[in-house]
Parts: C-alpha cells; sequence; structure tokens
C-alpha cells in the first residue's frame, strides 16, 4: 500500500497566508491565499510520494483544556481575540471553509476531533497506521515522533522552494540527538516563546544537545545538576538554572508529549475518499483559485489513473492540454503564412495568448505562466520553473511562489518549446493570436527563445496578431483613465475575475477583441495582412504621440519605443 501522507493543516494554512500574496481575492472580495498555498503543496505532496492516501488534521481546539491545565501560559501569547479565545485572523478564517470544501470533494479526508489539536491526530494515526507515514509540517515539534521502526517521517518545507525530509537516523547529524523521545527533551530545553514554553534561561539547542549526549536524559541531567556535577558541559549556572526551572520542564514535557488514542472515526485502510470532480469545480467556482484547484485533479488524476470527465479541460500547470507539432523550419513558414488573408480577422480562428512572468522588462523577465485560449474555451496552459526566484513584486500580482513553480513547473527550455511549437501551429493554420499589450508578451517569448532555444527563429513563425490594447486606443483615442486590461475589460463589460492568471487574461483579451470588431465595422472588415499592418502605424502613431506629450510635460528625453508586435 502506497504511503500515508498527514498534513499538519493549520501549520500549513498559516504559513501560506502569510507568505503567498494576499492581492488576489475571490467573487467576495476576500483573499484566497491560504487555499491556494494548501491546494498547491497538497497536489505537490500527491506528485511527491505517488500516492492519494493523504488526510488533512486540523485543530478541533489550539489550545486544548488538558494543556492549558498544565500550562496556563500555553499559546497564550497568541490569543486576538480573548471572548472567543481565537488566535485566526478575520482574513484567514474565512478562507477555512473554502478550503474544506474543496479537499473533502477531492477525497481527501478532514480529520479534526474535539478538544484536541491536529498533532494529537498525528500521532495518533502514525501510532496506528500499517504502512510508512509522511509528516507534512513546518512545526519543529512534529520531529519528536520520528520512529524509524514504524517508518515515520517528517517533511518540512524551506526557502527557495526545498523540501527538508528527515528521519529518525537523520537526528543525530541535524540535532545531536538519537530519536524522537530525546529531541523533545531538548525541545523542552531550549524552548519556544511563541508558544509560551520557557525551556532553561541561556540553554540553547546545542547546548542542550551537548547535555543530553554526555547525561543521557533530562532525568539525568536534572540529577547530576542537583549532585553538583560540573563536568559534561554542566557548568554551576547551567546546573543552577536547571534545578530552579525543573518543575516548569517536566510541565513543558508533559505540553509536548502527544496524544496517541484519539478517536479520530477514519478508517486509515480506506483513505483516499471518492474525488468528485463535478464537486471540486463546484466548491471552486467564484473562488478565484482556478490555476490550484486544476493542479490538485491534474495530481490526483495521475496517481489513481482515472481520466477527467469532461473534454477541453484545462491542462495541469506544466503540461500541456494536446500535443502540438514542431516548430517548422523559416522557409516552411513562410509558404504556408497567414492562410485565409482573403476574409476578415474575425473570420479566422481566434486564440488568446498571455503570459505572466518574473517582471517588467521584457529583455529579462521569465516565463512563470502561459496559456493559449480559443474561441471554444479550449485551454492549454503551461507552469515554468523560470530558473530564478520570483521576485516579491511579481508574487504579489499573479500569486504563484518561486517554491510553487520549482515544484510543479516544466524546465524553461520545454516550455518555451512547445510554446514555440503552439505558435508554428497556428500560425500554419492561419489563425490569429490576440491579446492585451501583446507587444510585452511577445518581447518575452522574443528574450526566452533567444535564451533556451536560439535555434529556433521566433519572428518566422509568428501568425496574424490582434493586440487589443493598440487597436482600442485607435478606436477610442481620447477615452480618458487607465487601459490596462483589466479596465479595459470594465469598459467592453467583459467579465475578468481571476485577473493576472493567464487563462483567464487570455480569455478576456479574446473577449475584448470581438466586442472591438463589433464597434467598429472600418477594423472587422480588414484581412490578416491588413490588420497587422494598420496595427504597427497605429502603435508608432500612439508612441509619437506619447513622447511628444512627455517632452512638453519636462522630459526633454524621453523616448517612447514604437515598435510592433515586438520591441
Amino acid at each position: 500500500m502506497k504511503p500515508l501522507v498527514l498534513l499538519d493543516t493549520p501549520a500549513l494554512y498559516y504559513r501560506a497566508f502569510y507568505s503567498v500574496p494576499d492581492s488576489i481575492v475571490n467573487a467576495d472580495g476576500h483573499p484566497v491565499n491560504a487555499v491556494r498555498g494548501v491546494l498547491d503543496t497538497v497536489a505537490q505532496m500527491v506528485r511527491r510520494f505517488d500516492t492519494d492516501r493523504v488526510i488533512a488534521t486540523m485543530d478541533a481546539d489550539w489550545r486544548p483544556a488538558f494543556r492549558t491545565a498544565v500550562m496556563p501560559e500555553y499559546k497564550a501569547a497568541r490569543v486576538k481575540d480573548e471572548e472567543a479565545g481565537t488566535e485566526i485572523p478575520p482574513e484567514l478564517a474565512v478562507q477555512l471553509p473554502i478550503m474544506k470544501r474543496v479537499l473533502t470533494a477531492a477525497g481527501i479526508p478532514i480529520a479534526e476531533v474535539a478538544g484536541t489539536e491536529a498533532d494529537d491526530v498525528i500521532a495518533t494515526m502514525a501510532a496506528q497506521s500499517r504502512t510508512p507515514v509522511v509528516i507534512v509540517s513546518p512545526d519543529r515539534d512534529l520531529l519528536a515522533l520520528l520512529d524509524s521502526s514504524a517508518e515515520v517521517s517528517v517533511l518540512r518545507p524551506r526557502k527557495g522552494g526545498e523540501w527538508e525530509a528527515l528521519a529518525q537516523t537523520d537526528l543525530p547529524t541535524a540535532y545531536g540527538v538519537p530519536d524522537g523521545a530525546r529531541y523533545r527533551e531538548l525541545a523542552a530545553l531550549r524552548g519556544d516563546p511563541s508558544d509560551g514554553l520557557p525551556g532553561a534561561p541561556g540553554i540553547g539547542e546545542k547546548t542542550a544537545a551537548t547535555l543530553l549526549e554526555n547525561f543521557g536524559s533530562l532525568e539525568s541531567i536534572v540529577k547530576a545538576a542537583k549532585a553538583g556535577v560540573k563536568t559534561g558541559g554542566l557548568s554551576p549556572k547551567r546546573a543552577a538554572t536547571i534545578i530552579e526551572v525543573e518543575e516548569s520542564l517536566y510541565k513543558t514535557l508533559e505540553v509536548m508529549r502527544c496524544l496517541t488514542d484519539v478517536d479520530h472515526g477514519i478508517d486509515l485502510d480506506t483513505v483516499p475518499n471518492s474525488f468528485d470532480r463535478d464537486a471540486v469545480e463546484g466548491a471552486a467556482e467564484g473562488q478565484n483559485i482556478r490555476r490550484s484547484v486544476d493542479n490538485l485533479i491534474g495530481a490526483l488524476e495521475s496517481v489513481s489513473g482515472t481520466a477527467g470527465a469532461a473534454s477541453a479541460q484545462p491542462a495541469a500547470p506544466g503540461r500541456t492540454a494536446t500535443a502540438s507539432p514542431p516548430p517548422k523550419s523559416a522557409e516552411s513558414a513562410e509558404s504556408t503564412a497567414r492562410s485565409g488573408n482573403a476574409g476578415s480577422w474575425p473570420q479566422s480562428r481566434l486564440v488568446g495568448f498571455d503570459l505572466e512572468t518574473t517582471g517588467v522588462e521584457p529583455a529579462t523577465a521569465r516565463i512563470v505562466t502561459a496559456a493559449f485560449v480559443d474561441a471554444a474555451d479550449q485551454v492549454r496552459t503551461w507552469l515554468a520553473d523560470p530558473g530564478i526566484e520570483i521576485p516579491e513584486s511579481a508574487r504579489a500580482v499573479h500569486g504563484i511562489t518561486t517554491e510553487f513553480a520549482q515544484a510543479n513547473g516544466a524546465t524553461a527550455t520545454q516550455v518555451i518549446s512547445e510554446l514555440c511549437a503552439e505558435f508554428a501551429a497556428l500560425r500554419e493554420e492561419g489563425a490569429v493570436i490576440v491579446g492585451h499589450n501583446v507587444v510585452y508578451d511577445l518581447s518575452v517569448m522574443a528574450a526566452e527563445v533567444a535564451r533556451h532555444r536560439p535555434d529556433i527563429d521566433f519572428p518566422s513563425i509568428i501568425p496574424t496578431i490582434v493586440d487589443t490594447f493598440v487597436v482600442d486606443k485607435h478606436i477610442d483615442p481620447y477615452r480618458k483613465g487607465k487601459r490596462t486590461l483589466i479596465e479595459t475589460a470594465k469598459t467592453y463589460r467583459v467579465e475578468l475575475l481571476d485577473a493576472h492568471d493567464a487563462a483567464a487574461d487570455a480569455l478576456a483579451a479574446l473577449d475584448i477583441s470581438r466586442a472591438l470588431a463589433e464597434k467598429s465595422t472600418e477594423i472587422s472588415a480588414l484581412s490578416n495582412d491588413e490588420i497587422m499592418a494598420a496595427q504597427a502605424d497605429w502603435k508608432r502613431s500612439q508612441a509619437a504621440g506619447l513622447q511628444a506629450w512627455l517632452r512638453q510635460k519636462g522630459n526633454a528625453e524621453a523616448v517612447v519605443d514604437g515598435s510592433w508586435p515586438m520591441s
């Protein structure tokens, strides 16, 4: 049987809440950063361990009475609302029901037991499991559950998308202790102020490890201190400290010890529950978590071997929904370039295109996600590991972390190759690619092709392009306000809920292009070649006008690039 993955869900959703940008909100205006972070982690674990046997453990009571009876100060500093006794910020609290609905629909059991913390549920399940157990948590306290005989390991998230896998055999090197029991004593000596556990003042982790190595156990350290032993790292000052806080240390040990007999009501041998794709889709509706849900669905289906019920569904990140032929040579591309020029461009097959990247400068920005969306709402999406750290400013826009991209994305070379294949196929077909301010996206593509696939002549495989930014500005040059995709979508009454998601942005640009064609019969009558030539002229004129205005306002050195469709 496959390994059982136990999620320390509260620790994971707090980590996501404080590390993933909260600028992405759902239809109700609430942030969904914690939901996205947890779903992404679940998908990552499913793929990493090739298992859908995942359980999300929860805190039914994050300050259980049996622990506060021993130490009233346990987690007391975290209480945000004295009356409710809660530590959960309201911006996080509204996300938990969404997260639970999606996980339940995906067949992932939610395990919480009245009067206990997630740690207690995890410890009980780890003790009961007949298969290897992986505990996923940033909480060091769960290292006390490491057990080689029971094959219990812990996976801890680290910076830069890395994960630290720890088994009992790693404890001597990592912490200087032989097993989980000694690690708990080390943690008691070290203390944890965030949990209200004082430890022994002046004794840090390394000193605690030295004392345990030399004396064997906390009990032996206390006995040696009382006996006046001055060797093995036990100086008179440290001995006096340990004697003074002896009672507190034993209370801390009791508080840290996890229950192993809670009645969680789950038959571990039957995990996972049934996976209901339609229910998952329904739970995600209007929540702006499309990318994370697609990623989770893709991971679960890849492990279970089931196929999606609906056709033309969005592809899992890092994978294309359909295979594309390899890029044609420049000569072949030219021989079949832009078929169907006799008709107007709206009569061609229109395909929306968008990129989300690491920055705003095309020459240095790297692709993070890409999408093609056609009129039938067929979606092809890619997630790339850009090969560099995704800056906080970019994460705040599209919500994708370096960690997520590294764990789930395809290599940049693979993504660039597949995107070029798609461009070449669309050009051969005579399709029209639509994007908003697409000069940026194509310029990024050109730079990425030069970086990863210099053997491809990118300009030669570009199909007919319709840039809704350029066309809109030509049709309505004096409209006040910004012309971002979001504002332009509002102007033409196009729905754009999941802004800065590549597929959503591509679809919005596609819908805007139709609205522009309806608004201007002159423009809608242009052929593919004519719309390309016209936009190049309009872009040059628009750039010249903006440059003149900037210089008139005092910026005498202002230069606005009028290149199109690439800078």
